[in-house]
């Protein structure tokens, strides 16, 4: 079966923000100079990414509780952050808004049939 562009949007964004997460705690803007232990927050984004690849609706629903934790924290880092770091947030949470609609997209092109 081929990916629906709600899929693909979403597989894409997903791996985005989850770079994007990496990088900034280990590279971009880290809060301490060698790296931050911040960066683990990006291991609970690798767990639905095998079923948002496949395609799988319980990832997709389970990812769309589990993304508005990235739109929180970028909303708060583009406020109280400075320089770099407020420019990655406000990625961050584009990113998060991005995946978030993606998904809804998907999640509403395929609802199981309730005919009971």
């Amino acid at each position: 079966m081929q990916p629906s562009t709600a899929q693909t949007t979403s597989a894409i964004l997903l791996i985005a923000l989850t770079l994007l997460c990496l990088a900034w705690e280990l590279w971009l803007a880290p809060l301490r100079p060698q790296g931050s232990w911040l960066v683990l927050k990006t291991l609970p984004l690798l767990l639905p990414l095998f079923g948002i690849l496949h395609g799988r609706r319980k990832a997709y629903q389970w990812l769309a509780l589990l993304i508005w934790l990235y739109v929180l924290e970028g909303s708060l880092r583009l406020y109280v952050d400075t320089g770099p770091a407020q420019y990655l947030a406000g990625l961050e949470l584009m990113l998060a808004l991005g995946l978030f609609a993606s998904i809804a997209r998907f999640l509403r092109k395929h609802r199981p049939n309730s005919a009971a």
